[in-house]
């Protein structure tokens, strides 16, 4: 079980939403702190690795069950 600061169900929304409230979440975060999002869209992996490239955020694991994706992703 990963330790996190903050989790987020963006499960049933679709892009941009998912990446519009992770992007929000973490401004409310400390360095180094985790969100864990749940998410349905099936291209969110794209969105969030884009953006966590650009931003320099770390996903730290991503765990898929079904249609829900679980990133865990520590603010740079």
């Amino acid at each position: 079980m990963m330790t996190f600061t903050l989790e987020i169900d963006a499960v049933g929304l679709n892009c941009p939403m998912p990446l519009l409230k992770l992007k929000k979440a973490l401004n409310t975060l400390n360095s180094a702190d985790v969100v864990k999002i749940l998410v349905s869209d099936p291209a969110a992996h794209l969105d969030f690795g884009v953006f966590c490239q650009q931003a320099t955020h770390e996903i730290v694991t991503i765990i898929k069950v079904d249609n829900v994706q679980t990133f865990y992703i520590k603010k740079a």
